[in-house]
């Protein structure tokens, strides 16, 4: 195992400028995981990290060693690509252990290690299968095992989930985490998916236009969000989002309603009277009526019925927000309801700035 570090790490392509000198240290067998959508950077960064891209400035390290110069053969890590990359005309226990017979480890401890892997990954009775009589999940853990038996300092994973369906990526996301609970090996991990992320890192990266936008844990991430874009890309359904400015204590949006504004009271920020900002309330801190004191006077625009709970859209002031309701909660679209809301889970954000005002 071994820590990694990215100082002012920096990739253009000519005059584009695609991962903009990023700073990041991942500790020794931490699970990190960078997300972010199309085109920010995340699976650019994990290539420079093993070496399948040049960098165009900066320094990668893997343990002590600066590995900048170092092909990919020659910085122990190991890559899990989305699509599998399996030898077709091989058997299970010959894709594993393809590798090791290519650096000339001895049968014996070659056959122990692909025993090993298999074991963990739960397809010792595939070894003697090709590739093309397995099913994704099992290809997919093929491809784990294929990297595992190499015993590297790092695993790299780039979006190896994003070939399966719904149900197979589960539960190969949760394959990987029990992996990751057994080994304790370093892993970096690509995806666009932020379940993904929420669900498997120990600390997540979020990228966006070639910067690191946050770091944190799934906690501090989705709970202190420290912009609009972070809170609007992590969870599902996204953070909501709505103008209003400050009047006093309170917070007024354009249609008139309000809402107490617990930084105002609390001293915190800079918040000085009539200054304009965004109101963060996640899905989930909407509240039936009777729950709160604090409430909203809102029209339903669409009721979702999903059977564990019921998603309600409405309309405050201009914006279009969304609320996680129980699923007995009865409404229909055009309704004039009142909503309720948990006042210290509101977040605010700088009009301007859209960064978090502390």
């Amino acid at each position: 195992m071994a820590s990694v570090s990215l100082r002012k790490l920096d990739k253009s392509y000519g005059a584009l400028r695609i991962v903009k000198g990023i700073d990041l240290e991942i500790a020794d067998g931490e699970f990190v995981v960078f997300v972010g959508p199309s085109g920010c950077g995340k699976s650019t960064t994990l290539r420079m990290v093993a070496g399948l891209e040049t960098i165009s400035g900066g320094e990668i390290r893997i343990g002590d060693r600066v590995v900048n110069a170092l092909p990919p053969r020659e910085r122990d890590i190991a890559m899990v690509f989305q699509d599998y990359a399996l030898y077709p005309h091989k058997t299970v226990r010959e894709n594993l252990g393809f590798s090791l017979k290519v650096r000339g480890t001895n049968i014996a401890d070659s056959n122990r290690r692909i025993d090993e892997a298999a074991e963990i990954l739960g397809i010792s009775h595939l070894l003697d299968r090709r590739p093309g009589q397995l099913s994704g999940g099992q290809r997919q853990r093929v491809a784990m095992g294929r990297a595992i038996v190499r015993r590297p300092q790092v695993f790299l994973f780039d979006e190896p989930l994003s070939n399966l369906d719904a149900k197979l990526r589960g539960q190969v996301r949760t394959e990987i985490k029990r992996l990751h609970q057994q080994i304790g090996t370093t892993i970096i991990y690509v995806t666009h998916d932020q379940v993904e992320a929420m669900t498997l890192a120990d600390r997540i990266v979020i990228l966006r236009g070639g910067d690191i936008e946050q770091v944190g844990t799934p906690d501090e991430v989705y709970n202190r969000p420290n912009s609009v874009f972070v809170g609007g890309f992590v969870g599902s359904p996204a953070m909501n989002f709505a103008k209003a400015a400050i009047k006093g204590d309170r917070l007024v949006f354009a249609d008139g309603n309000q809402l107490p504004c617990a930084a105002v009271r609390s001293g915190q920020g800079t918040l000085d009277e009539g200054r304009e900002v965004i109101v963060g309330i996640r899905p989930e801190h909407f509240t039936p009526v009777a729950v709160s004191d604090v409430q909203l006077a809102v029209k339903v625009q669409v009721v979702e019925p999903l059977g564990s709970d019921t998603l309600v859209h409405f309309q405050l002031g201009g914006d279009v927000l969304t609320a996680r309701m129980p699923p007995d909660v009865r409404t229909q679209a055009g309704e004039e309801i009142r909503i309720g809301v948990n006042p210290s889970r509101i977040h605010l954000f700088d009009a301007a700035t859209q960064r978090a005002i502390a």
